[in-house]
């Protein structure tokens, strides 16, 4: 009898890809304001808090983890994280999202459903 994955699982995998470009945003700004050196990297709150949103993307990893389910299905839940990226692009500094683009979101939507199944 094949794993059922919990819903419970899957949400926290959701918010887990959200947590995910909200930290590639932070370090896209964190690097944006470095200068280049060590410390301008390890003072800078952009940075911190993309290391904040990876650890908290880890541990609802774990929480899902534990609740079972099946990597198959969760791991692919993650993969939007680039989607939520490009919405955040969008957002935040107005980048065109073309129907190219969202014809390639749409493809990787379609691939993660048949992944999960």
């Amino acid at each position: 009898m094949p794993e059922r994955t919990p819903i419970l699982s899957v949400v926290l995998f959701a918010v887990a890809a959200v947590l995910g470009a909200v930290g590639q945003y932070f370090y896209k700004e964190g690097a944006a304001a470095a200068d280049g050196t060590l410390r301008s990297y390890l003072a800078n709150p952009r940075v911190a808090g993309g290391v904040v949103c990876y650890i908290a993307v880890m541990v609802l990893f774990l929480a899902a983890f534990r609740r079972g389910g099946s990597l198959t299905v969760l791991y692919p839940i993650y993969a939007s994280t680039f989607i939520w990226a490009a919405l955040i692009a969008r957002v935040a500094y107005g980048t065109a999202v073309r129907p190219v683009h969202v014809l390639g979101m749409g493809t990787l939507v379609l691939g993660m459903a048949l992944l999960g199944r």
